[in-house]
């Protein structure tokens, strides 16, 4: 099982819009370590989401630890409006940034937790520049852009191949590994031994028959 308790992050695209304060108190009473939020513009990836202004309008209700997530293109452009909106983390897509270092740079001048992510497909060399400059990796496990999706099989063994990786790179302990895509209470256990820190679960908690006891379910994965 995982060297530490397992922390969970639902992510409220698959939360209610219109009751958006009461899909955050499920999170706080089913212990949630982060709330993930996704951001998408409709342009690197095929759906249109949430903006700061949304974020902002949350952030009062609410401690938690804000975990955003852009898939957009030039996230540079967005980083200090979702800094002034109550980020407490900022995780952008190499694949949509043309200079990534710029955008760590952003992140990290706001003193906010870094994070890069990686599509399906996208080869772990991208990051290897930027490694000892992040706090955070999100291996994408399903395409992004819409909630919902399938876990794709060949996830579980490139999770374990990324935890290797990083432990041959002596950064193991200093990134924490965020999953998000298709995560669910049958496959979180494989994802959680194959090195995960961080589940990102969206549909399997808020469309489940009892969310907070759903998301109770998964962070006992953690426990030893």
């Amino acid at each position: 099982m995982a060297k530490n308790p397992i922390k969970i992050a639902p992510s409220i695209l698959s939360a209610d819009f219109s009751h958006l304060g009461f899909a955050l108190d499920i999170c706080e009473e089913g212990g949630a370590d982060y709330i993930h939020i996704d951001v998408m513009d409709n342009h690197f990836v095929p759906n249109l989401t949430i903006g700061p202004v949304v974020v902002k309008s949350i952030r009062h209700l609410t401690k938690s630890f804000f975990d955003v997530h852009l898939m957009v293109e030039r996230p540079e452009d967005l980083i200090n409006p979702f800094v002034d909106a109550g980020a407490d983390g900022i995780t952008f897509h190499v694949e949509a940034a043309e200079n990534p270092g710029r955008v760590i740079d952003l992140i990290r001048s706001a003193n906010k937790q870094i994070g890069i992510s990686l599509k399906p497909q996208t080869s772990f060399s991208r990051i290897e520049p930027f490694l000892d400059q992040i706090d955070l990796l999100l291996i994408m496990s399903v395409e992004p852009g819409f909630g919902g999706q399938e876990y794709i099989p060949g996830s579980t063994k490139r999770i374990k191949e990324i935890h290797q990786r990083l432990i041959e790179f002596c950064l193991r302990d200093r990134i924490l590994l965020e999953v998000d895509g298709g995560i669910k209470l049958i496959n979180a256990e494989e994802v959680v031994k194959a090195g995960a820190d961080i589940l990102v679960a969206g549909s399997e908690i808020f469309q489940s028959e009892n969310p907070v006891q759903t998301i109770q379910k998964f962070k006992a994965l953690g426990v030893t």
